[in-house]
């Protein structure tokens, strides 16, 4: 412990270090109304960092092929320790972020804080949402089951209904005519590198926009 402190003695001499934690979180004065409700959009990014987190983790065993991602799944869930427990994680933390920026986007929709100057906060909170919906929906494919198979089939059938375009962005999304190994490895480009990158940029623009108008009280 000792050593620990002396480190950080060290380097709060040389960099403040202490004064910005406490500036920023540990006495950062919030408005009294705040209640739980607040706290949507903090755990949203708590969920998404264990997202990246744990799937980081899988990444050391997942196989991005059509021929052996399921085993690599199973190797996963059976012999890799405490494997299942970190697959199952990844899994169930897509589906509570989600449901988090909802909550989150749904009090912002109920105290009106959208207002001015806030306009912006709503527009990349709603681009958020959009970026978290396809990190989940372009994560269900990557354990090549039936059901992920037949899911992401019915999904990228979706923007077929699109005007002019909407073959063009099926076949676009599939990378063909039909859900292939093609496909697969678009899907883990997408959730692995792609919009995990988007998401990390609107959420830092987010918290910036936050920073610099201040927190919205209810009335």
């Amino acid at each position: 412990m000792q050593t620990v402190e002396r480190i950080t003695d060290a380097l709060d001499e040389r960099y403040k270090i202490r004064p910005l934690i406490e500036k920023n979180v540990t006495k950062k004065l919030v408005p009294r109304t705040l209640g739980w409700a607040a706290c949507f959009g903090g755990l949203s990014l708590l969920v998404f960092l264990i997202q990246v987190f744990s799937g980081a983790l899988l990444l050391m065993y997942y196989k991005p092929d059509p021929a052996r991602a399921w085993d690599s799944v199973t190797f996963i869930k059976s012999n890799v320790p405490m494997g299942w427990l970190i697959q199952r994680v990844h899994a169930v933390g897509a589906n509570v972020m989600i449901v988090l920026v909802m909550m989150h986007m749904a009090r912002v929709a109920y105290f009106k804080i959208y207002r001015k100057p806030r306009e912006l906060h709503w527009v990349s909170g709603v681009i958020l949402l959009i970026l978290t919906t396809q990190m989940a929906f372009t994560g269900y494919l990557l354990p090549w089951t039936q059901l992920s198979f037949w899911g992401a089939k019915v999904g990228t059938e979706i923007p077929g209904a699109v005007p002019v375009v909407g073959e063009s962005l099926v076949e676009w999304l599939r990378r063909g005519n039909v859900i292939s190994g093609e496909t697969l490895g678009f899907f883990y480009a997408m959730h692995v590198w792609i919009l995990p990158g988007m998401i990390s940029a609107f959420m830092v623009m987010h918290f910036m926009m936050i920073r610099r108008t201040g927190i919205s009280r209810p009335l």
